[in-house]
């Protein structure tokens, strides 16, 4: 009953929040939601306890119990990768796929390392010692662009279907890898017995990684392959439900990446077993039902983010760090992005070549947008003496990354593209 009460209140809160944004504020939905569970929870933390202190004591427990990190990481992610990558177009992909896999491998690692050293190094100005690894730990749980936001932000914000093809693309595989390495960074930090060594953190990630390719590769074959034989509407939507959901028990159960098995699930039931197993009937309940289970799901996740500000010790505290890591975070993602572009241009003649005029590169940096992931997998952290600092300045980045560049990509991309 606890989890379905908490549930009900979201989903209330979310449906009445949507109505207000809709009514008056007009922002994107999911963006607006946001503000407004934010607006909320400065007016909880200013008047709650004076006003209303018994029911701002029950919304703070709510709050408090809602297991952010297992709810997201562990339910919301899987299906809210696979009703994004159900909707991309494999032949879109396909044109860019050697840009895309460097932007989210090479470029994630990379974003990873500048955050950390710049963040070491900047950090004792203002005050404030950092050991490296933690800072290693922070680099690796923000490089990853969010692609639950970006799918929600770029949709809402009418960008061009080119444009965001090239930032979806690297934003569904990016945050598998992110993951992992959070995973092992972590360990580094907080548990002395990890066997630190070459072999040991490759296997990890080869394990992980490749790992969950091959499982989304036979989920998404294998099921394409059963609807084939019935092609009934009803059937093929539990068919999927139960490849997202059942996928991410097989994924617990193998160690290997959930986030990576369901967007090689989404991709090939959304181009190869829409095209041989669906009738149109069939393709329109699917993707009816998908579109709503993101609506919906997106809808809790920005709420949950706005109301997170509620479970900050003292935000104010580290103001000054969190606009900082704004900047580091920002410059890291334009190295990370325009060091391989430069890499594409020196091996042309090798047949690599980027897919990405500077205009795209522009919306590509801009779009890199971070979100509830990052809080999901700070909140996984054990307590300890950097917890809660590593949480405030992510929550900082995070609300400037939705907020501003969230709101701001759509603009960026239609100016981009009247002058391509």
């Amino acid at each position: 009953m606890e989890l379905y009460y908490t549930f009900s209140v979201l989903i209330v809160l979310a449906s009445f929040f949507a109505y207000l944004n809709l009514r008056f504020l007009k922002l994107p939905g999911t963006i607006g939601i946001m503000i407004i569970a934010m607006l909320v929870s400065v007016g909880i933390r200013v008047l709650g306890d004076s006003y209303f202190p018994d029911t701002t004591k029950e919304f703070f427990q709510l709050i408090k119990e809602f297991d952010f990190n297992e709810i997201l990481m562990g339910a919301m992610l899987n299906f809210l990768l696979f009703a994004g990558a159900l909707h991309v177009n494999m032949s879109d992909l396909k044109e860019q796929k050697v840009p895309i896999i460097i932007y989210s491998t090479v470029s994630v690692v990379l974003s990873a390392l500048i955050i950390s050293i710049l963040l070491y190094n900047i950090a004792p100005i203002f005050g404030i010692q950092i050991p490296y690894i933690f800072c290693l730990v922070f680099g690796t749980l923000i490089s990853p662009t969010d692609p639950i936001v970006v799918l929600g932000v770029l949709k809402q914000a009418k960008v061009p279907k080119r444009i965001e093809t090239k930032i979806v693309g690297e934003s569904l595989f990016n945050d598998g890898v992110a993951v992992v390495m959070f995973a092992v960074v972590l360990k580094m930090a907080t548990d002395p017995t990890f066997d630190m060594s070459f072999g040991s953190i490759a296997w990890l990630f080869a394990k992980e990684g490749i790992g969950g390719l091959l499982l989304g590769a036979v989920l998404g074959f294998s099921a394409s392959n059963v609807m084939k034989k019935i092609d009934d509407y009803k059937v093929s939507v539990l068919i999927t439900l139960s490849i997202v959901m059942g996928g991410f028990l097989i994924a617990q159960s193998l160690h290997v990446s959930s986030p990576l098995a369901m967007v090689i699930a989404g991709l090939i039931i959304g181009n190869y077993g829409k095209k041989v197993a669906m009738s149109e009937e069939t393709k329109d309940y699917l993707e009816k039902f998908w579109e709503l289970i993101d609506e919906i799901l997106n809808a809790i996740l920005f709420l949950f983010i706005g109301f997170e500000l509620l479970l900050l010790p003292d935000l104010n505290k580290q103001l000054l760090t969190g606009f900082v890591a704004i900047f580091i975070v920002l410059f890291s993602r334009i190295a990370s992005i325009v060091l391989p572009w430069k890499f594409f241009d020196i091996f042309k003649f090798f047949g690599i070549k980027s897919a990405y005029n500077k205009g795209s590169l522009m919306v590509l940096v801009w779009g890199g947008i971070r979100g509830g992931v990052s809080i999901a997998l700070v909140l996984s952290m054990p307590d300890g003496e950097y917890k809660n600092l590593l949480l405030e300045v992510t929550y900082i980045v995070v609300l400037f990354s939705i907020v501003v560049q969230g709101l701001t990509v759509g603009k960026l991309a239609k100016k981009v593209l009247e002058k391509e």
